[in-house]
């Protein structure tokens, strides 16, 4: 939808390929739909939700095994992103390396995205 023709809209690092097959073979999902929301400090938030059935208007990105779907209004917003997966011992999270976020808050779950409407 408002992708670059031949460049998927969002990469995964090893990591999150890895981890996103794992989650959808442990579920036997379609895949994992990526998407934003209003919301937190910021203004949006990230969404993640496991597809049981995909939408046809989703962006799809697959990668070693993994797929992601992007809700097409969220696809503006994570065009050039990057998604990682990151373990510790305290804790395990998808990171997402977003060049249209414009600013963060101190937590990390909230964005703002530049010229971004109501937020």
């Amino acid at each position: 939808m408002f992708g670059i023709p031949g460049k998927a809209a969002v990469t995964l690092t090893p990591a999150a390929a890895r981890q996103i097959a794992r989650l959808m073979a442990r579920d036997g999902t379609q895949g994992l739909r990526i998407g934003v929301k209003k919301g937190g400090c910021a203004g949006m938030e990230y969404t993640m939700d496991y597809v049981a059935e995909m939408n046809p208007m989703d962006e799809v990105v697959e990668d070693g095994g993994a797929r992601v779907l992007i809700a097409p209004l969220a696809q503006m917003f994570l065009i050039g992103t990057e998604i990682d997966y990151e373990a510790s011992l305290l804790e395990s999270k998808f990171v997402f390396r977003n060049p249209n976020v414009t600013e963060a808050c101190g937590c990390g779950e909230s964005i703002r995205f530049g010229d971004t409407p109501g937020t």
